[in-house]
């Protein structure tokens, strides 16, 4: 379920809400990196979905969306 155009720019944006939204709740324990690959934000979504509620499990599936979408 990917959208058309998303691009290499939208998964670092989305990489990045991640930390700013979720940093505290979820992602406490990782480090963010200056410029994700696919593989660094395949890495925090399994955080997001058991730490970040209903919201957090969104963001997740965007961020695996627009990996899907970067191959």
């Amino acid at each position: 379920m990917s959208r058309p155009g998303t691009t290499s720019q939208d998964l670092v944006r989305l990489y990045q809400r991640a930390f700013v939204e979720y940093g505290v709740i979820a992602l406490w324990n990782m480090r963010p990196v200056e410029t994700p690959s696919p593989a660094d934000a395949l890495a925090i979504t399994r955080a997001l979905r058991k730490k970040g509620g209903m919201s957090g499990r969104r963001l997740a599936e965007q961020i695996e969306a627009a990996c899907r979408a970067a191959d």
